[in-house]
């Protein structure tokens, strides 16, 4: 009877043991953490841009380094998650990345000056002393033909003397009667004066000096009895029909102001008028003291209403030359790092996250920035509260504004890009060839890709973007000459890590055309290694693995268009 007791005892216990075993241990997870696969890496809470993997001594402060915490599910260290409670806190906004007409409206002041076009200078034509004078204060306006002064000359007398002689023998040396005449004439003496002194016969110790243009004197630079000698300035009379307005322009305004754009201006002199004027000059020169520009435009001045050395305020609507229409983004979005501009562009999931964005501005339009690469349509940028973002990613180990990387960039011609982007193409159906698990497909591929690395054009490139090149060329065609000559997918496979590698850092290089590239990453491929490739969307499909892990990976960095 114990026999039996003790046999049942054993087999409760052993069905329990395998009841748990199914249970307990037969279930495996087929999914994968890429957070816990990859190495702790560890950071400075004095210094975040310090970034090592495993433990050790900051090499500035000497601080023990610390693991990085970061609410990101996300291994991408430039994607900051932040709590709703933090996000409240901090007050952040965000708004969306919009397409807007090209256009603003400058506010720009200066002064009503002497249009200097239409300015003449009286100068005394020989020596003499001013007998009298008509212009007797500045601001006197003048008419055409009129007297101005009357001058006292010996060298008149002594030419008229010459004048007279010369005529008398007139039918002998005619020659000479002209010569006479002529002289008279470089006085700016006129025929009809000459006519009066030869029917006279007398000589006049006077001449009279006459306006050639009206307008207002604005200088008289002599007095009755003052001596002159030959082109000694007299006065300046100014026409003012029409003025210059002068305004300042600074440096941030300068692309949107063009020649013959029209401007509205209004002056505290005269409150309630509106004037039009055109742009007729940039100077091409920068003050250095006001860092600052003149803009000059024309503007008749009907009634003389406008006074030289009033003060003006205008207003200029205008368009940029090249584009119609463009992205734009609040000014309060940008951080500027001093060589880069960054924006911190929300994405999606709970609980919020912020992507660091090195961006390419253009022109400034009142409160907003053009952007002219790394943002899309539709997309969210924080224009509240972006130095709260970026302070709490410094804290919690992520990138920020100053302690990001310095990214490697080399400057390249635009045809060089095409080609690149050309090669990228064709690598592209390598990678899907691979994604599919289809080695002879990914060897045909391959052979385009040889050809299209062959077709490069290296005579675009010199120095430094030359040898660069040079460098990377060589292991791509050794991956791509691996793809081609093999028909083992997983050999394959092996090649293409080498060529996405390279081509990688060439696209870092030198930029492609294309308007987005993905950079992804897969910490599974090799035996938890880990490898990167290049994708043209943003849907992860992995060609280490093909079918049987085709989600496996996650995008770390998107190439936007140069």
């Amino acid at each position: 009877m114990k026999y039996k007791s003790i046999i049942i005892n054993l087999t409760i216990l052993i069905i329990g043991l395998v009841l748990g075993w199914l249970i307990f241990g037969g279930e495996k997870s087929a999914s994968h953490d890429h957070t816990s696969e990859a190495s702790t890496e560890y950071t400075c809470s004095m210094h975040p841009q310090i970034r090592q993997q495993g433990p050790g001594k900051c090499p500035l402060c000497g601080m023990d380094l610390i693991p990085v915490s970061s609410a990101s599910g996300s291994s991408n260290p430039n994607v900051h998650e932040m709590t709703p409670e933090a996000i409240a806190l901090a007050n952040i906004q965000t708004t969306k990345v919009k397409s807007v007409s090209a256009s603003n409206e400058l506010t720009l002041t200066g002064k009503v000056k002497i249009n200097e076009q239409q300015l003449s200078v009286v100068t005394a034509k020989f020596p003499g002393r001013i007998e009298k004078l008509f212009v007797n204060f500045e601001g006197q306006e003048v008419r055409k033909g009129e007297k101005l002064a009357t001058v006292y000359s010996p060298e008149l007398v002594t030419a008229q003397r010459e004048l007279l002689e010369a005529k008398k023998m007139a039918t002998i040396s005619p020659q000479l009667y002209e010569a006479a005449k002529e002289k008279l004439r470089l006085w700016k003496i006129n025929d009809r004066q000459i006519e009066q002194i030869e029917a006279s016969g007398q000589v006049t110790t006077t001449l009279d000096v006459f306006a050639e243009t009206g307008g207002v004197v604005t200088k008289r630079q002599v007095a009755l009895g003052d001596y002159v000698s030959t082109g000694s300035v007299l006065m300046e009379i100014a026409n003012l029909s029409s003025v210059w307005v002068v305004l300042d322009a600074y440096e941030s305004d300068m692309p949107w102001i063009k020649n013959g754009s029209t401007l509205s201006f209004t002056t505290p002199a005269l409150p309630g008028s509106s004037f039009n004027a055109t742009i007729q000059y940039v100077n091409p020169v920068l003050n250095p003291e006001t860092r600052s520009v003149d803009v000059r435009a024309v503007v008749p001045n009907t009634g003389n209403q406008l006074k030289p050395e009033m003060l003006v305020n205008a207003t200029l609507q205008t368009k940029l030359k090249t584009t119609e229409k463009g992205l734009v983004v609040p000014a309060t979005a940008v951080l500027w790092t001093g060589k880069r501009s960054v924006v911190y562009v929300k994405q999606g999931g709970t609980p919020p996250a912020f992507e660091r964005r090195a961006v390419t501005l253009g022109a400034r339009m009142k409160d907003l920035y053009i952007v002219e690469g790394g943002l899309d349509e539709g997309e969210e940028v924080v224009s509240n509260g972006a130095f709260a973002v970026d302070a709490s990613a410094q804290l919690s180990g992520n990138y920020s504004m100053m302690s990001a990387p310095e990214t490697k960039s080399v400057e390249a011609p635009e045809a060089f890009r095409n080609q690149l982007t050309e090669v990228a193409n064709k690598y592209f159906e390598v990678k899907n060839a691979l994604v599919e698990s289809n080695p002879l497909t990914a060897a045909e591929a391959a052979k385009e890709v040889l050809k299209a690395l062959n077709s490069v054009d290296m005579k675009v490139l010199d120095g430094e973007a030359h040898n660069e090149w040079m460098a990377l060329l060589k292991p791509m065609e050794q991956g791509a000459k691996g793809i081609s000559t093999k028909t083992d997918v997983e050999s394959q496979r092996k090649d293409f890590e080498l060529l996405s590698d390279h081509l990688i850092e060439a696209v870092q290089l030198f930029g492609i055309s294309a308007e987005k590239a993905y950079r992804a990453y897969c910490p599974m491929a090799f035996d938890d290694k880990g490898a990167y490739w290049l994708s043209e969307f943003e849907d992860i499909k992995n060609p280490y693995f093909g079918a049987s892990m085709l989600r496996c990976g996650e995008n770390r960095e998107v190439f936007r268009k140069r």
